[in-house]
C-alpha cells in the first residue's frame, strides 16, 4: 500500500512510552456530525483543502487505535499498529467520496484494517504465516475462534477443536494445527502492563471507556447495513428451490425441519438436506466474490 502524508495536527507518536500521552491527545478531537463530515469531504474533493483532510483524519484517530488495539495479540507494538493504520486511514480520506451515502468511518475502517493487516504480515514475513488466501484468513481469524471455543490451553488444540476451526475456515486440519503452533510462538501482550514509569495505570484503563465510541457505532451499523445488502445480492445466485430452504433453514427465526421441506417439496429429507448444503456453499461463494468485487472498486476508487 502506498504511503500517505499525514497531516501536521495529527499528535506525535513517538514510540510505547508516549503512548499514552497520544491516546490522552486524540480524544480531543470532535467527532463529526454527518453534515460537517460531507461538507469537510467535498472541500477535500473539489478544493484539495488540507485543513479540510487534516479534520477529517484526526476525527477518526480514535477509531484507528480502536481497531489497532485488536490487533494487539500479534506481538507487535501498539504504536506502530496504530501509524500504520493511521496511514490507511490517509489513505480512506483520498479516496472518500461522500456522494455514496455512507460515512467516513464505514469506508476507512476497510483501509486502516487492510493497512495494519499488511504491516502484520510483513512483519511475520510471508515464509513464516504462508501466502495462500486461506492460509492469510486462518491466520487472521485463528484467535477469535479459539477465544469462541475458549480453547485458551497452551500447546496444541484438542482434535475437536481442530476440526471445528477446519471446518469453518474451508482449510485443513493439518494447517490450523501448524498455524497455531507458529503464532503460539509469538505470544500475547498483556494488558497489565504498566503504562507509566512508576508502575501505575495499565493498558485495561485505558479500553475502559464509558462514553460511546460514535464513529466506531456508525461503522458498525453501515458495515451491517452492507453485509445485509451483499447477501440479498448473493441470494440471487441461488435458484428459487435454494432460496426458500436456504431461508425456511438458516434465516428464519423459526427454521423448519427437514420433514416439513420435504413434505413441501415432495422429496426425501436427505434430498433437502443435500440442497440445503449446496445453497449454502454457493451463498459462501458469491458473499466472497462479492466482498473482493467490492473491495477491489473501493482501492481502486
Amino acid at each position: 500500500m502506498a504511503t500517505a502524508k499525514l497531516p501536521a495536527t495529527i499528535p506525535a507518536l513517538g514510540g510505547e512510552q508516549s503512548l499514552n500521552r497520544y491516546l490522552s491527545e486524540i480524544r480531543k478531537f470532535p467527532v463529526l456530525k454527518p453534515e460537517q463530515e460531507y461538507m469537510l469531504a467535498k472541500r477535500y474533493e473539489e478544493h484539495a483543502d488540507p485543513d479540510a483532510a487534516a479534520q477529517l483524519v484526526t476525527s477518526h484517530l480514535r477509531l484507528v487505535a480502536k481497531i489497532a488495539m485488536g490487533y494487539r495479540g500479534y506481538g507487535l507494538p501498539v504504536s506502530e499498529l496504530i501509524s500504520e493504520g493511521n496511514i490507511g486511514l490517509m489513505q480512506g480520506v483520498k479516496k472518500f467520496d461522500a456522494e455514496r451515502g455512507f460515512r467516513l468511518a464505514t469506508y476507512a475502517m476497510w483501509w486502516i484494517k487492510a493497512s495494519i493487516q499488511e504491516y502484520i504480515l510483513r512483519s511475520w514475513s510471508l515464509v513464516k504465516m504462508g501466502t495462500t488466501a486461506a492460509q492469510k484468513k486462518l491466520f487472521f481469524n485463528l484467535r477469535r475462534m479459539k477465544n469462541n471455543l475458549e480453547a485458551f490451553e497452551e500447546g496444541d488444540l484438542h482434535p475437536d477443536d481442530v476440526e471445528k476451526i477446519a471446518t469453518k475456515l474451508g482449510v485443513s486440519e493439518t494447517e490450523v494445527v501448524n498455524m497455531n503452533r507458529r503464532m503460539s510462538m509469538g505470544g500475547d501482550a498483556s494488558l497489565n502492563v504498566p503504562m507509566h514509569d512508576d508502575g501505575e495505570g495499565q493498558w485495561m484503563d485505558w479500553l475502559r471507556d464509558d462514553t460511546p465510541l460514535q464513529d466506531e457505532n456508525v461503522a458498525n451499523a453501515q458495515e451491517a447495513e452492507v453485509r445485509h445488502e451483499m447477501l440479498g445480492e448473493a441470494m440471487q445466485s441461488l435458484n428459487e428451490r435454494e432460496q426458500h430452504i436456504l431461508a425456511e433453514r438458516r434465516l428464519s427465526d423459526s427454521p423448519k425441519t427437514l420433514e416439513e421441506l420435504s413434505q413441501v417439496y415432495s422429496v426425501s429429507r436427505e434430498r433437502v438436506r443435500q440442497i440445503e448444503v449446496r445453497a449454502f456453499e454457493k451463498l459462501q461463494k458469491a458473499m466472497l466474490r462479492i466482498a473482493g468485487e467490492r473491495n477491489s472498486a473501493a482501492l481502486i476508487g
